[in-house]
Formats: structure tokens, sequence, C-alpha cells
């Protein structure tokens, strides 16, 4: 029977391969000796025995649910491995989709969560004494129907996202029971909640702070995972042998190298919480990767997300009563953003009733579409666009068998480059409003649209399920329309409360935020459109693009605006 030390060594080879030479060279002449010296020494005359390769290696597999109607499975991307092999102590599957596993029976269950139906080459490696090792491989085609497109975008942002422990919240980091009846309650960390920068004041545990956590997707819809620890990873004292720390006590950060790069799979989450308490989604990393803390797991059940939090939980590798918390953000702590614009050079904070100020206001008049299918028509009517106690309010009406609005510009009034651009304002709530703040280039006439240029501050799309995000975009040639490059953000009460909706524009770049935290940036050069003066535009649309279906009860709604400050 396969030893426990062997067993260990086995998963510390299998999990570090990719991570960390030169321990894996110290595993590995650990593995050959103690191979030797507990298999050979059998004998009672303690001499050293055979060191013999495996053979007679074969593997099956059992793809569930497979029948005459679904002969690739029923969809749950779930295949029953088995190896068998003579002279064998231990097999090392490779699944072919990146992931990676050794189990010392030969008998594994394994999802492959690749939408749709794929072919995965499984290979085994069956391990005998002195490490000595004899491979077979089988191919099967396995059809997966889980997706999940939501935590894709927000992991990846379509692309590339980097993520930070999120250190400024209450239980960045936490832990609670694993399972019910242990303690009561155990879908939160009930247990222990890290204070905010707690983590990040002791030097124990401060490397914990400096990470970084970038998630990239291919044009394959392949997800893949970089960690940058600075150096130094903070280990959970129960699993610091790892990094050659005493294996238990408190815990602490220690030289561990994480570079490299692993493949993130989605699957249906198989935690033992009920679905209801989590997204329904599980992140599986492979080569032995995890998010920070280091508790000998590398599964994360994905609690929450939207565009710029993450919420996951994880079980301890060791003891399965635990439940580790962890919260990140697509911004660092400490990421406090400061402007290089100060000075007010054009504002207006509707303080006087009636028709908006003609010195800083005109008007884009009429209807047809718009170039995106809108339905309303845009008027200079005091029904749809009034200063009134302080706010200036442009309204979307239901006018006979249409519906009427305002959109409101700065063209030829007041026109500049580069600066800060700070509204506040509250959006409208019902279905089927199309709210926005923007910049448009001052050459449009001349140029046109999109060589002109758009900066959008703020758009928000019309459906219900839209109203607690906002959206920053940026139009010019080879990104325009439905390929603006463009980044979502979530936003609480937007059509109850204030917020400030911000652009920060340079010659060297353009952020967008929101409340004053950055969640857009873009590299400007001076090869884009977005080096010209640009005027101002805030109107309400219905209908259109984003805006979708209106609802058929749909009388009016408003969207006001507290004030307009450009700072240069």
């Amino acid at each position: 029977m396969m030893r426990p030390t062997i067993l260990i060594i086995l998963n510390n080879i299998e999990k570090h391969k990719l991570k960390n030479m030169k321990k894996l060279k110290y595993y590995i002449g650990v593995f050959v000796l103690l191979s030797a010296l507990i298999y050979g020494c059998q004998d009672d005359d303690n001499s050293i025995g055979d060191i013999v390769a495996p053979n007679n290696v074969t593997i099956t597999a059992e793809v569930l649910g497979a029948d005459a109607t679904n002969p690739n499975g029923d969809g749950s991307g779930f295949v029953n491995i088995k190896a068998t092999a003579d002279n064998v102590i231990s097999y090392k599957f490779d699944f072919g989709d990146g992931l990676s596993e050794v189990v010392p029976s030969g008998e594994v269950k394994h999802r492959f969560s690749v939408v749709g139906t794929n072919t995965f080459t499984i290979v085994v490696n069956a391990i005998g004494t002195g490490g000595l090792s004899t491979s077979t491989s089988i191919n099967v085609d396995v059809f997966s129907s889980f997706d999940d497109p939501r935590t894709t975008q927000f992991l990846t942002g379509g692309s590339t996202r980097t993520w930070y422990l999120a250190a400024a919240e209450v239980a960045h980091l936490g832990v609670g029971p694993a399972r019910p009846g242990i303690d009561g309650d155990w879908w939160y960390p009930k247990w222990y909640g890290a204070q905010p920068f707690e983590k990040c004041s002791d030097p124990a545990s401060a490397c914990f702070c400096d990470d970084e956590f970038t998630f990239s997707i291919d044009s394959n819809g392949q997800i893949t995972y970089q960690q940058d620890n600075k150096g130094a990873t903070f280990f959970n004292g129960a699993h610091s042998a790892v990094a050659g720390g005493p294996g238990s006590g408190d815990d602490a950060c220690y030289e561990w190298d994480t570079s490299g790069t692993s493949i993130v799979s989605l699957a249906p989450s198989d935690g033992v919480v009920p679905e209801a308490e989590t997204t329904g989604t599980q992140l599986n990393f492979s080569d032995g990767a995890f998010m920070g803390y280091y508790v000998s797991s590398s599964s994360y059940e994905v609690l929450e997300i939207t565009n710029t939090t993450l919420y996951v939980r994880v079980y301890d590798g060791l003891n399965d009563a635990l439940a580790w918390y962890l919260k990140f953000s697509t911004s660092p702590a400490d990421d406090v953003f400061e402007t290089q614009y100060t000075e007010l050079v054009w504002f207006d904070e509707f303080d006087v009733d009636g028709a908006p100020n003609p010195t800083n206001w005109g008007y884009d008049l009429g209807d047809g579409g718009w170039g995106n299918g809108e339905l309303q028509n845009y008027t200079n009517s005091l029904n749809n666009s009034i200063v009134e106690n302080g706010v200036l309010k442009i309204i979307a009406l239901a006018e006979g068998s249409g519906y009427t609005s305002a959109r409101l510009k700065s063209e030829g009034l007041y026109e500049f480059t580069y600066g800060r651009v700070e509204v506040r304002a509250k959006l409208p709530a019902a279905q089927g409003t199309w709210p926005a703040i923007w910049m448009l280039g001052a050459n449009f006439q001349t140029v046109g649209w999109p060589t002109c240029g758009e900066i959008d501050i703020m758009e928000q799309r019309g459906q219900l399920v839209d109203k607690d995000e906002v959206s920053a975009a940026l139009h010019l040639p080879g990104n325009s329309g439905g390929g603006a490059i463009t980044e979502l953000t979530g936003v609480s009460n937007a059509s109850t409360e204030f917020h400030n909706y911000s652009v920060e524009w340079a010659p060297q770049f353009i952020k967008v935020l929101l409340d004053d935290k950055v969640y857009f940036t873009f590299a400007n050069t001076g090869d884009t459109p977005f080096n010209n003066d640009f005027f101002l535009i805030l109107n309400v649309a219905m209908g259109g693009s984003l805006g979708g279906e209106i609802d058929p009860t749909f009388t009016q709604d408003t969207m006001e605006i507290d004030y307009v400050r450009v700072y240069q």
C-alpha cells in the first residue's frame, strides 16, 4: 500500500511542478530515495529491491449520461476515469483541459467544463518504485452545457483584468464553518472577519496586500490566470510546511514563487452550501494555483461578482470544516485618485429657475432615431428641460403615440481640450430610458463621426436589470458603435441618489470615475481623436440600441443634474 509520506511528496510534485523548480528537484530526489528505502527494504536482509516500471497500463472512460440520444453525455461534463497497471504505486492524470490530479487508487471522477462538445486527450502516468512511470492515453468526446458569460465578462473584463485584495473592506479575509450543523450559520465568515487594512498593517501578513491577480481570456474563450505576489505569499499556519515553515502556529509570509500561467475553468459549484447562497459558479485553477492566501486548495466558489468586486469562498485543504472568505476589488485599496486639474474654468450650478442658461447650452432638435433607432423627439420646450430648485431636469415624456425629451449641448458655446469634467446626477428609473452624459469632438460637422471622437462619461442601458450599472465608452475610428472601448461598473441607488460622474482627460490618458473612483482607463496618444476640442452633451433617449423595450405604461421620467464643472 502507498505510504503517506510518498503520497504527500507526489501531491507536492503535482501542485508545484511549474512554479517551484528548485523545490521540484528536491521533492523528486527525496521521492526516489524514500521509494528505494521503503519499498526496497521490505526483505529481511534489508537489501534494496528491484526498481520496476509499471506495465500493462490501461485506461477507460465513461461519460455520464451517455446514451443513444446523447452520445457525448448529459451536459454535466462528468466523466468516470479508471486506470489499472501492474507494479504501480500511484497514478497521475492529465485530463487534457489544463487540469491534472494524482490519484493513488487510479479511479477519478472529473468534470470537463468547456462549453459544447469537445475532444479531450486524457493521459495517465502510472508511477512505480523509484519514480519510474509508464503512460498511456485515451480520447474522450464530452458535451458540457454549463456556461456563465456574466462571471466570465466580469472576471476578465472581456480581455484582461487585474484584481487586488479589497483591504479597505471589513472581512476582506474571513473564516467560518463550512457546512450546516457546525455552530449554526455557515454561509458567511461567522468566526472571524479582518478589519479594514488589518492584514496590511501587520508585518506577518503585509505581503498579502501586495498581490495582483490577473485573469485573461483568449479568442477561444480560454481563461488564464497569473498571480504576482512580489516574491512572498501569505500562508495559513497549518499549511506553512509547504513553504518550509513549521506546519503549525501563526499565519505568516514566506518566500514562494507564483510565476507562471494557470488555466481557469468555470464549473457549477459543488460546495456544501446550497447554490442559492452563491452565484452557482466555481473557479477551478490548474497547477495548484490559488488567490493570495494559501490553504492548499485551488477551487473557489463565487459568492458575488460585479464589474468591480469579487467575493469568493474556498474550503481548507486540510480541514474541510473551515471555509475561508476573500474579497477582491479592481482597484488597489490605497489607490486614491489625485487629479492634476484643479482650477475651475467653466461651470453651471443650475441656480436660476427657468430655461437652461442660453450662454452655456444649446439644443439638438428633432427625431429620426439619431442613428440608434431611438424613438424620442428632442425639443427645447420647458416640458422637457427646465431648471427648478437648483437642478436641471431633463424630462422624457410620453406624448400622443410617441415620446419627447431634450438633448442639451455646449457646442459653439464652450469647447475645450483636456481637463476634468465632473457631473453630479440622478438617473431615471423607468424601463426604456437611456440617459447619457458625454462629449463629442468639436470638428464633428466637418470630419463626421467617429473620426471626431466621442467620450461617454456615463451611459445607462434601459432595461430594469441594467439600472444598477453604468458604463463609460470611447468611440474612435476602428472602435465605434458596438465595437467601442467600453467598461461597466456597478452603482447603487442611481435613480434615488446623486452620484458623481467624472472624466480626467489628459494627453497621456483618459480615466472615467464613479464617485471619485477610477473604473476605466485608456492610454491616449497623438494618434487618437482625443487631442482636440470637445463639447458637452446631456440627454435622455427613449428605446433604441441601448434603451431597448420601453415600458408600455411609461408616462415620464427625469434625469436630474445638480451641477456640471470643468477643471483645467
